[in-house]
């Protein structure tokens, strides 16, 4: 089992920044694969940006690409995502998750075995 706790989203305006964080518990995180994902009012959850057990390998959506960095720190059991000259349209409740995959099938939800409760992110216009 592992235990997913994220943190760092609040209410921003437009061209602002936030970091979120993701702390993992109860088994040894560089095992797993994490990615960050989100989901916006009527709308499906999608994956933002995934990371590699080592950190070598990074992916990002289409829409966040250049602007959102993901980084992990095997050492502390933490995952981020640096976000960066933020839209309205990123608004949403955002998600840490963990898998065990062994490819590198990021935006596949249904790989992930472990999620968090989800931290809101609200942009400002």
């Amino acid at each position: 089992q592992v235990q997913l706790v994220e943190s760092g989203g609040g209410l921003v305006q437009a061209g602002g920044s936030l970091r979120l964080s993701c702390a993992a518990s109860g088994r040894t995180f560089s095992n797993y694969v994490m990615g960050w994902f989100r989901q916006a009012p009527g709308k499906e959850r999608e994956c933002v940006a995934g990371i590699s057990r080592s950190g070598a390998n990074t992916f990002y959506g289409d829409s966040v690409k250049g602007r959102f960095t993901i980084s992990r720190d095997n050492a502390k059991n933490t995952v981020y995502l640096q976000m960066n000259s933020l839209k309205p349209e990123d608004t949403a409740l955002y998600y840490c998750a963990a898998s065990l995959m062994l490819n590198s099938r990021w935006t596949e939800r249904r790989l992930y075995d472990y999620w968090g409760q989800g931290t809101q992110v609200t942009v400002s216009s």
